[in-house]
């Protein structure tokens, strides 16, 4: 199996209103490292994933709907907490949606996002296509 993994910050603000939260139950600000993997069984005709340049560009049009944005406001949101790992899941399935028609993405094998919130702590989610 092939990997490619490209990396994207973003910066959001959200409330976790849960006890379970602690003190991240009052808004609060995040800046994350969104790090996607694309997977792939074989290289494609240029011996490559996926092009870097065209991944940055899903990713970045993906988060730019998350950055700088509340997220207790976000339309998507509505309803859910937004943790570490709901906003992995987002993220894979947003970007899975946006290639899924490509040519490269088409012979995806699966997709993993890993946000960093900090050196330390990090969630991933990983999404697994059929190619």
């Amino acid at each position: 199996m092939f990997s490619l993994t490209v990396r994207r910050h973003f910066m959001i603000a959200h409330s976790l209103p849960r006890e379970a939260f602690g003190p991240a139950q009052g808004l609060h600000g995040a800046t994350f490292v969104a790090e996607v993997t694309f997977r792939r069984r074989a290289l494609n005709a240029d011996a490559i994933v996926l092009d870097i340049g065209a991944a940055g560009t899903i990713i970045e049009e993906v988060l730019a709907g998350l950055n700088y944005q509340n997220l207790d406001e976000h339309p998507d949101f509505e309803g859910k907490l937004t943790t570490t790992e709901a906003l992995a899941e987002y993220i894979t399935q947003q970007v899975a949606a946006r290639i899924k028609d490509s040519n490269d993405g088409r012979e995806l094998a699966g997709v993993d996002v890993t946000l960093r919130e900090n050196p330390d702590a990090w969630a991933t989610y990983s999404l697994d296509l059929t190619a």
